[in-house]
């Protein structure tokens, strides 16, 4: 088994990538996108904490989070909802027949991949790369044409504040953008 640390910034601001087990395209229906939406929300209020951009994909899902000044325990509120959100697709009847061993001794459904990435934000800059990479993943994955065009996603939200421009990384209109540069993020991000 290897020896996984992770880093903990009280009050930091933390990008996440979280999959699905077998990356089962279970974000493919609107209703599960919804119950993750309330899962998730459910878990702001339990434990509060920012989130400042999110894209759900079919199979994994991409956050930044923001923490309370003096909280680390980013860990518990993706281990809550997870369990929220399979609460809520599942019920709370016994584990599926068919899982491996290893997923009934830690009493795990097959919903969620086990683990999930994450990477401590630095500084602005790099901030700044995550949340454009966020918002572009539809685009990367051949999901939609332009950031806009992604229902699932906090880009909407920062083009009604004017943090982003509608047409950042757009393709659809006769304003051509350049295709964002992510090769420094792709080599690290768990996708």
């Amino acid at each position: 088994m290897s020896d996984y640390r992770r880093y903990f910034v009280p009050g930091g601001t933390y990008f996440f990538s979280i999959a699905t087990y077998h990356r089962q395209p279970l974000f493919a229906d609107k209703q599960n996108v919804q119950r993750l939406r309330n899962a998730v929300a459910f878990v702001k209020k339990e434990m509060p904490f920012e989130i400042c951009a999110a894209a759900i994909l079919p199979d994994h899902m991409h956050f930044l989070w923001s923490l309370p000044s003096i909280d680390v325990a980013y860990s518990k509120r993706i281990g809550r909802m997870k369990v929220e959100f399979t609460r809520a697709l599942r019920g709370v009847a016994a584990l599926p027949s068919g899982l491996s061993h290893s997923r009934l001794k830690r009493h795990e459904s097959d919903v969620w991949q086990r683990r999930f990435w994450e990477h401590t934000v630095d500084d602005e800059e790099d901030f700044d790369r995550l949340f454009d990479y966020i918002h572009y993943n539809p685009v990367k994955h051949g999901l939609a044409s332009c950031p806009h065009q992604w229902e699932a996603s906090s880009f909407h939200h920062w083009v009604s504040k004017g943090v982003c421009d509608q047409h950042w990384g757009c393709n659809c209109t006769g304003r051509r953008f350049p295709t964002p540069d992510f090769s420094s993020i792709e080599n690290t991000v768990g996708e």
